[in-house]
Formats: structure tokens, sequence, C-alpha cells
């Protein structure tokens, strides 16, 4: 029996090569799109699942109260004193440890050096993180000042002969290390990124053990059976034991897992993020692969008159109506098996440029059987969905009605057809919807005036002999009088990404109640002059001016929290004591567009900067790069040139977004190649069902260009209503994406026009060769057989 289903279903698909060309291919191109997706997805999911234990390890994020507004703000980095207030007073914390933001410090071994990605982490990092070692005990080296921890990856490049463990190597062209432990290359669905790990000690600065300065990454693991609530709970009341009573911060636990996923908090609850991405591709998977069933469908029912004598015939001669069913099945699943192949070469040779563009390590590991069960999976689902329409309706002809050749269908296959094109095309058009609203969100977050000037903008960092301060000052001056600058200044973060803050901001006649939590940033002088922020008031910091290192700058958000109308020349209480305001900026981003803009405080720190940003003069950017070049040879010879453009920085800021874009782009064109697939082939098939019609219309007078109306305007009524029923679905969701910004761009009315004009353009070229076609086709041999 099967036999017989299979050796069928192979005669028929071969007899039918138009139609079963165009089924495979669309099959393929939606099978190879969800697998793409769900393989992108599958790595997504598996963020930091590798760790030990996973399941009890927490990221301390920090809830702060403001006071005025009720509103509740959710932070990344704690203060240094966190952790060890933590393991002290908190007994369902097994351990807990903290790092600094990775940064990247030159290794060198000998003669070869390059900068490496690393951590300065505490004794019980290794505690909270149970990473695979290779070799030696990394909690051992830890615990020593002298040791480091370093990956294979770096082991491989500066011992590639011999055996790491026990070798030396210098940090920074400063201290030596001896490696104590090398550890397992970690996974790039990792959200810990470093390739060396030393004691927090070895650079542990007073303001580090303040409670009001919050720039570090705080992580925990919990007891066996011990809930984040219960720590929660235990931990409540933590930053009013060791501060002051008034303080509204209150840490929270995140699980790992969630940490790469749910980034997005707000009245400090985890609401989203880039989870909401894996949703929406997800969701996308599904589309694709359904509008490639939906032509599957489509072009079975159309053709239902072609297969209803055979359906007539089985009947008559005793067959029973499973096996007709199992007989359209067998097609539509060996229609399926010949896609998934197809689809396999596809996404085998795509995945290249896939993880390139996307940044990901995604393979197609076609050894591992949950891959398998996937593709299986996959291949009757899709085979069983497209053919399940067609089967029960086929099979459920009456033979009588067929062989007696009054078998009329009514109008419940059509208006089925009717159905699932607008059902496909409005999934289409919502993509082709997206695509422009997300490209128009990008091209307004390129373009979006700052409050400061990124373009032009170089930065270096600041280490070895210019990380000094008798030598920074030297070193900027030095690279101010080349030609190509325009201006430089010296800082301890980038102006587009400033993450630190601090609550310890107050003036006479502050209100205690009143909530001061700021960000916080020291810099040289010139900070302004080189970024280009317009001042309100005041000035900028002046180099060398000693007055200026007990002054401050604040912005506008600064100047409006403390309600003075002309704080310049006020007194403020911050980092280095009591000073006066100097001056006050117009507000300007100081982080993604995700976030509002927030009181800024500026302190004259220069010797605590760990950037230099140079302004190059307009269109003398690679003269000021050879410049740069040899000025830091002179000044440092024992580092790397290395630079990085500050536009560069901001853009990494979206790289989420970008590969929306990206995702949404090509996957939105592939929407529409298969949705056309299925459009040409029933174009095709309903001009071959009324090749009479148009003959006796021809002979009567008909123009080819009303037959290509004729022929063409059921479809595109279609399309039309597709775009009525879509647009309203694609505002409301492409208006909570824009929502997760606290500035965007509007949803025009001109993107939903181009969206429709571009589906019915698209479909009218799909329909209308197969409408020429027809129309020009001689009368003659079309109504020779009447």
């Amino acid at each position: 029996m099967l036999q017989s289903y299979l050796t069928t279903a192979r005669r028929n698909l071969a007899k039918n090569k138009m139609y079963t060309g165009i089924n495979v291919f669309g099959l393929a191109l939606g099978m190879a799109c969800a697998l793409l997706i769900g393989l992108w997805v599958k790595d997504e999911l598996s963020n930091n699942r590798f760790l030990a234990g996973a399941q009890d390890i927490y990221f301390v994020r920090v809830n702060s109260t403001n006071r005025n507004t009720g509103e509740i703000g959710t932070g990344e980095v704690t203060p240094g004193p966190l952790q060890d207030a933590i393991s002290k007073d908190i007994p369902e914390v097994a351990a807990a440890t903290k790092v600094n933001p990775w940064m990247e410090q030159l290794i060198k071994v000998g003669e070869k050096g390059a900068k490496e990605k690393g951590y300065y982490a505490t004794d019980n990092f290794f505690q909270v993180f149970q990473l695979p070692a290779l070799k030696g005990n990394p909690h051992a080296a830890l615990a020593q000042k002298n040791q480091i921890i370093i990956t294979k990856k770096v082991a491989d490049k500066y011992f590639p002969n011999t055996e790491a463990l026990g070798k030396t190597l210098q940090l920074n062209n400063e201290k030596f290390y001896v490696v104590g432990a090398v550890l397992k290359d970690l996974p790039s669905n990792s959200t810990l990124k470093f390739e060396w790990i030393v004691n927090w000690k070895d650079q542990e600065q007073p303001w580090q053990k303040t409670w009001g300065n919050s720039s570090f990454l705080t992580y925990v693991r919990l007891r066996p059976n011990t809930s984040a609530a219960q720590a929660e709970r235990s931990m409540k009341g933590i930053y009013q034991r060791y501060t002051d009573k008034n303080n509204t911060n209150v840490p929270v636990l995140q699980a790992i897992t969630d940490v790469y996923l749910y980034g997005d908090y707000k009245m400090g609850k985890p609401v989203g993020g880039r989870i909401e991405y894996v949703r929406l591709f997800s969701l996308v998977a599904a589309f694709l692969l359904l509008i490639a069933c939906i032509n599957f469908m489509n072009l079975a029912t159309a053709r239902s008159a072609t297969r209803a004598k055979e359906v007539g015939v089985r009947k008559v001669v005793g067959a029973y109506r499973s096996s007709l069913i199992g007989q359209f099945l067998s097609e539509s699943l060996m229609t399926s098996l010949l896609a998934v192949m197809l689809a396999l070469a596809a996404v085998w040779l795509a995945l290249p440029t896939f993880n390139e563009l996307f940044a990901k390590q995604v393979t197609l590991d076609l050894a591992n059987p949950t891959l398998w069960a996937g593709i299986i999976s996959l291949t009757l689902l899709t085979g069983l969905l497209a053919g399940s329409y067609p089967a029960l309706f086929l099979s459920g002809l009456k033979p009588i009605k067929i062989l007696k050749g009054k078998l009329q269908f009514g109008n419940g296959p059509a208006v089925f057809r009717r159905v699932l094109v607008t059902f496909q095309f409005s999934l289409s058009i919502f993509l082709i919807v997206g695509m422009l609203a997300v490209g128009k969100q990008m091209q307004y977050l390129r373009t979006k005036n700052l409050g400061l000037d990124r373009e032009n903008v170089v930065y270096l960092p600041l280490e070895g002999n210019v990380a000094q301060p008798e030598k920074m000052e030297a070193f900027r001056q030095e690279i101010m009088r080349q030609p190509a600058v325009a201006s430089a200044s010296v800082t301890a973060m980038l102006p587009v990404n400033i993450s630190a803050t601090s609550g310890d901001l107050s003036w006479p006649g502050k209100d205690p109640n009143l909530e001061t939590n700021v960000t916080a940033m020291t810099v040289g002088a010139d900070f302004v002059r080189t970024m280009n922020i317009k001042l309100a008031d005041g000035r900028d910091f002046r180099p060398g001016s000693a007055a200026d290192s007990s002054s401050y700058l604040i912005n506008e958000a600064t100047a409006r929290l403390m309600g003075e109308k002309d704080p310049v020349g006020k007194e403020i209480k911050f980092w280095k004591g009591t000073g006066r305001v100097i001056g006050v900026m117009k507000d300007f981003h100081m982080s993604s567009l995700h976030q509002a803009i927030t009181p800024l405080v500026l302190t004259y720190i220069p010797e605590n900067s760990g950037y230099l940003l140079v302004k190059t003069q307009p269109g003398k950017t690679e003269q000021a790069l050879a410049a740069l070049k040899k000025v830091s040879r002179e000044f440092n010879p024992d580092y790397p040139f290395v630079y990085h453009f500050l536009d560069d920085e901001y853009e990494s800021l979206y790289r989420s977004e970008q590969q929306v874009n990206m995702l949404v782009n090509y996957f939105g064109v592939l929407a529409i190649l298969i949705s056309c697939l299925g459009l040409f082939g029933l174009a095709a098939f309903t001009a071959e069902q009324r090749t009479k019609e148009i003959g006796v219309r021809k002979v009567l007078g008909a123009s080819a260009s009303s037959i290509v109306g004729l022929l063409s305007s059921d479809f595109l009524k279609l399309v039309l209503l597709a775009i009525v029923l879509a647009s309203p679905l694609a505002w409301w969701a492409l208006s909570s994406w824009l929502g997760t910004f606290a500035y965007s761009t509007n949803l025009s009315w001109w993107i939903f026009a181009v969206s429709g004009v571009a589906a019915t353009s698209i479909a009218l070229i799909a329909v209308s060769f197969q409408a020429i076609k027809a129309a020009w086709l001689n009368p003659v041999t079309s109504l020779r057989a009447e």
C-alpha cells in the first residue's frame, strides 16, 4: 500500500512539473527561513545555560524609587561595598562576587603583545561561576595577587608550543603575573566576556570602597533550595543599614539565564528586552512557513478539478476515503521531503553569511539527534499542514457526480482560496510595513541630534605612560598641536554611553527627602569644546586650573532637579567636596535613545581618565590618525597604537536593532517572494481553466488589455483587502516596539501607503505575466476543440 502511494505520488509530481517546482521551491524557502530562525532562536535562548548550577546564579540589579514621582528605576551597576555586605549579612547567599565591566589590557610575553578583554574580580568569582579549568586551580590562583587566570585561546596564542601553566606574562606593560590556571574558552552564548582574570585587590582604589559610587557588576550564587524571593527579602534593607534610612535603593535578583533576554525594566520589574525579538522572529518563522503551506493548499485546491476524475475512478473500483487521504498526504509529504532537502542545502550555504551578519556561531550539526528530531518534525508538520485540506476536500468528492460530468464545486473552494491568499498577503504586507518602519527608526537613530558632536571624533585608550597623570596632559597638549586636530580632552567614560551613577549630590537648602541619584563622570579640560556640547550658561573646564579641581559642570536636567533657574556660581557638594557650578550644559544624550536624558554632573579629575577624545578637522581624518600614531609611539612606545571612532561606539548601542532591521528586511523580501510564487501558480492555473472563455471573449471583440484586467482584478481585490486587514495590526505592533525607545520617530502614513503600493505592484507583476500570456493566445487555438 505504502509503495503504491509513493509510486503514484512520484508520477503525479513528475507529471505536473511547474506546480511541483513552485510547491517545492516555495516550501523550501519557507523551511529554510524557519530553520535559520530556529537555529538563531535556540542560540538566543541558550545564553548562560552552559554554566554549572546556572539555576542558582543571579545578577544583582538595584531598584531606586524617585520620591517625587514614585517611579522606580532599575540599574545594573552597583557600589563596591555591596558585595561584601551581601556576603556578610544575607544567609541565603552561598557566595558573592563583583567585577568591573570588562576592560582591554595589553598582554605581553616577550616581544608578542596584544589587547585582550578581561576582568578584575574578587576572590569568590569561581565559587559563583564554576567554570571548567583545563589546567590549575582557578579559585586558588585568584586568591593570589601575583597570579592570573587565562583562557585556552590566550594560552594557545602566547604559549603555542609549551605549557602555559606556571609561565609569566606582563599585564598592561606594568606588573608580571604567573599563569595560575587555564580555563576552557567561553562559548559565544555567554554574557561573561573575558580572556583573563586578576584579583580585584590588585587595582582597588579608595573611591571603589564607597557606597555613593556605582560602577561594578555584582553576582551571587544562592544556597541550594533557596529562592530568589527569600534572598531579596533579606537584602531589602541593606542600603539603609550601611548608608542612611532615607536611601531608597533596594537590590533585586535576576536569574543569570535571563540577563541577556530580559534587559528592560519598568517600575522595578523586567518587561522585556532581547526576548521580544526572539518572540517576534519565532512568529516570523511561523508566518513564513504558513505562507509557504498556503501556496501548496491553494494550488492543490485550485487543481482539484483535474484530480476529480482520478478520485471518481478510484472510488468506483473500491478505494476507501482513508486510502485517498493517504494518497494525497503521501504526495504532500513527498513534496515536503524534497523541500526540506533543498532547505537544508540552502541553510548550509547561508550559515557563514548569516553568522557574519548577526555575530553568531550557529552551526548545522547534523550529528545532533535533537536537530534531526526538529527537521523530521518540520517535514511532517509542513507536509500534513499543507496537504490536509486538499486531502480532505478531494477525498470527499462523490464518484457518481464526477463520472456523469455533473460535478459542481460551488463557492466553497474558491472562497477558501481567497481567504488563504488574503491571509498570505496580509502577513507579507505586515512584514513590508515592518521593513519600512524599522528602517525609518534606524535612520532616526543615526541622524538624531544628540546634543553633542560624535562625528570626526576618535578615542584612544589611556594606558601605560600616557595613563600617568604627569604625562597625560603633556600627551594631550602634543596631540592638540597637530594641524589636523581641532581639540582633545580626557574622560573616564565614553560620552555616548555613560553608565556610572551616584547619590552623593547635595546643595544648600536641598529637601532631605529629594532623590538625587544622578549620572556622573570625571573629565579633563576642554571636554565641552571637544564634544561640541552647547552651554546654556557658564564655561568649560580650563586646562591646569587649580580652581576647577573643586568645580562642577551640570546639565539642564540637574538644574531642574535643583530647582535653580541660574545655578552658575551656586555651591553643590559632590565627589570633590563642596564646590561651585561653573557651567550648565544643554541636555545631551549620554546613552542609547531607549533611555530618557537624566541629571548629569561632571567632575574635573583628569587623572581618573581612561580615554583620550580627539576631535579631528573636517576632511582630515587620515592625516589626524597618522599624527596620532606618531605621537602615541613617541609617548607610549611599549603599547600598540589603538584607536576607535566614537560613531562606531554609538552604533554598537543599537546592535540588536540593527540585527532586527536586517532580519526583517531579508525575511520580508522572502515572504513576498513566496507569496508571489503562489500567486503566479494560481494565475497560471486560472488562465489555463479560462482558456476557452478568453477565446470567446476575443472572438467577440475583447481587447488584450480588458482580458488582462479581467484576470488580474480578482487577485488585486484580495491584495487590497489584505492591505486593509494588515495595516491596523502592523500599526499596533510597531507602535509597541517604538514605545521601547524614549525617543523615536513616528509611524508616518506614507509607510502604509508605500507598503500597499509595493504589495499591489508586486502582485500585479506576478499575475500579469500569466494574464498577458493568456490574452495574446490565438483564439483559434483555444476554441479548436469546440
